[in-house]
């Protein structure tokens, strides 16, 4: 077996191929062979910096005067030969035999190797063969539970026809092992990261009556670590949505840290009932307390049935897109305010339509934002396939992220929203009427809204005890508003599929509250009937100036 022609190929030990060759390797003996004149010379110059008479000895033995079968025993690596295209067994070293067992010479590796098919040899060997090109696999595990890296070498000899392949193995299994219990430990830790970020999301949403909503939110693969999108949505009463969405720059525990405290606060500050502005007012202030050196984005906005529209303010977050029945896509514009914590800034509150058949989405950067490409192309990309998305919300939201190239595999976070307000007709229609009367005159506007409140429930045919009851409502708020707002007065009655809502608004801003009574006290109880009899009550300041008074009444069944 001549060595010098596959030696220099093995794992670890230097490439000494002549330029130009291809196939196995050419011997190497011209690196052993006489030296130049001038490093001869060299040598025995005591002028010459760096060498020695002493140490250089010019008697260098060839390759071929080491015996290569007592190389290959000691060799810590699995070594075998085969040769022919049958692939026969010519030799194996000690270390092949103690891990696979002795093999015999000139059996076939395919009926005496079952090591090779489990290492996905046989494939191997044939390329060498054919090729004349060394080919390696990494990590190739066996059925005992070991791991190996293979190497496969063509080697030629002049008394085999069809040349050999020197097949050289690697014992890798603590590699290996290692590297899939770190592997086991970064999926824990991802699956922890995740759970921690889901758990601060809303765990189901709240569907109103007048909207049907879905979210997405799909965490990026980049690393083990959380992000800080999140999304909420957040019922406010008399038939009023909030929809809210934003994002936490960077990644990590500090970032879910401070999205789950702005949630809790947008949450905390909806139920104030305040203008989207203000409440991001009040949000850009508990930013810069909770951390200063985070950015944070967030988009508030509010739904109101009765106008069809959704008020919203924006701090540092991508717009708003509307679709609406026909197709066309709408995007919300100004006013746009910096990213929360900033402080200093005042917000402002803008308004888009929301008519039946229109779509919104909300959304965070990383459904539109790619490498090497201006953000607002991701936005434009969005708004032509939210063109032609149709279907229910969750449709539109899997729709959506992949028209975006959006996969498992994504590196950032996404959080979607689709908010729809579906157009309704028939059967579904009749379940939802408005009805409203101008409050006009003093005291005799009091029976003209209780009979008008009479008559209109009882067209809507609920039952007589509800009609009592929403009468009686009626008559207390209206009651009310006569003895301490100020005009304009307006009654407004709204029934939907689940509920009934009665609304009196008047031009004071003074908002009511729940007090006790004292036995000898004339009035002061109109709000504590209300508290008592209804499913739910509340107050708020209109636009404008003056306020809104409201209760609602769950529908039986």
């Amino acid at each position: 077996m001549n060595f010098t022609r596959w030696s220099a190929r093995l794992p670890g030990t230097q490439r000494r191929a002549a330029r130009g060759t291809e196939g196995s390797v050419p011997a190497a003996r011209g690196e052993y062979g006489p030296r130049p004149e001038h490093l001869a010379a060299d040598a025995h110059d005591p002028d010459q910096p760096g060498t020695s008479v002493d140490t250089l000895d010019t008697d260098v033995p060839a390759l071929e005067d080491f015996s290569v079968r007592d190389l290959l025993g000691r060799l810590p690596g699995l070594v075998a030969l085969v040769y022919g295209p049958e692939h026969r067994i010519a030799y194996v070293n000690e270390a092949y035999a103690s891990a696979f067992g002795p093999r015999t010479p000139g059996a076939t590796v395919a009926a005496t190797c079952p090591e090779a098919e489990e290492l996905g040899l046989l494939p191997l060997l044939d390329q060498v063969l054919r090729s004349g090109k060394p080919r390696t696999v990494k990590s190739r595990r066996t059925a005992d539970g070991g791991s190996y890296t293979v190497t496969c070498l063509p080697v030629d000899s002049p008394h085999v026809e069809g040349a050999g392949v020197l097949v050289h193995a690697a014992d890798v299994t603590d590699h290996a092992v290692a590297a899939e219990r770190l592997r086991t430990s970064e999926r824990r830790h991802r699956e922890t990261a995740v759970t921690l970020q889901r758990s601060l999301l809303p765990q189901e949403l709240e569907q109103p009556d007048d909207l049907r909503i879905a979210a997405t939110y799909q965490p990026g693969v980049a690393d083990a670590a959380v992000g800080g999108d999140w999304y909420d949505v957040i019922t406010l009463g008399a038939g009023r949505t909030a929809l809210v969405i934003g994002d936490v720059m960077g990644r990590g525990v500090r970032a879910a840290a401070v999205m789950g405290q702005l949630r809790t606060a947008v949450r905390a500050y909806a139920r104030l009932d305040l203008p989207p502005h203000e409440v991001l007012q009040l949000l850009d202030g508990l930013a810069a307390e909770i951390d200063a050196s985070q950015i944070a984005t967030c988009v508030y906005a509010v739904h109101d049935p009765n106008e069809g529209k959704l008020v919203y303010a924006s701090a540092g977050h991508l717009p708003i897109l509307v679709r609406d029945e026909d197709g066309t896509v709408r995007k919300a514009g100004d006013p746009t305010g910096p990213p929360l914590g900033t402080g200093g800034w005042l917000h402002a509150s803008g308004s888009l339509a929301l008519p039946p058949g229109s779509t919104a989405v909300l959304y965070t950067d990383g459904l539109v934002e790619r490498r090497r490409e201006d953000i607002d192309e991701g936005v434009d990309a969005l708004a032509r396939a939210l063109a032609g998305a149709s279907g229910t919300p969750q449709v539109v939201c899997d729709r959506l992220l992949r028209a975006l190239g959006v996969t498992a595999e994504h590196d950032d976070d996404v959080a979607v929203l689709v908010v729809q307000h579906p157009a309704r007709d028939g059967a579904d229609a009749e379940l939802f009427h408005n009805a409203a009367l101008e409050l006009l005159g003093g005291v005799e506007a009091a029976p003209r809204a209780r009979a008008f409140a009479s008559g209109v429930l009882s067209s809507w045919r609920f039952p007589v005890e509800l009609r009592d009851l929403g009468v009686l409502a009626t008559s207390e708020l209206v009651a009310n508003s006569l003895q301490h707002g100020t005009p304009p007065m307006r009654l407004r009655l709204r029934r939907t599929d689940r509920r009934l809502i009665i609304e009196v608004t008047d031009g004071d801003d003074h908002l009511p509250r729940r007090r006790r009574a004292e036995t000898e006290d004339e009035a002061g109880r109109g709000i504590s009937i209300i508290a008592t009899i209804a499913s739910s009550w509340g107050s708020r300041r209109t636009p404008g100036g003056g306020k809104a008074v409201w209760c609602e009444f769950a529908l039986p069944g």
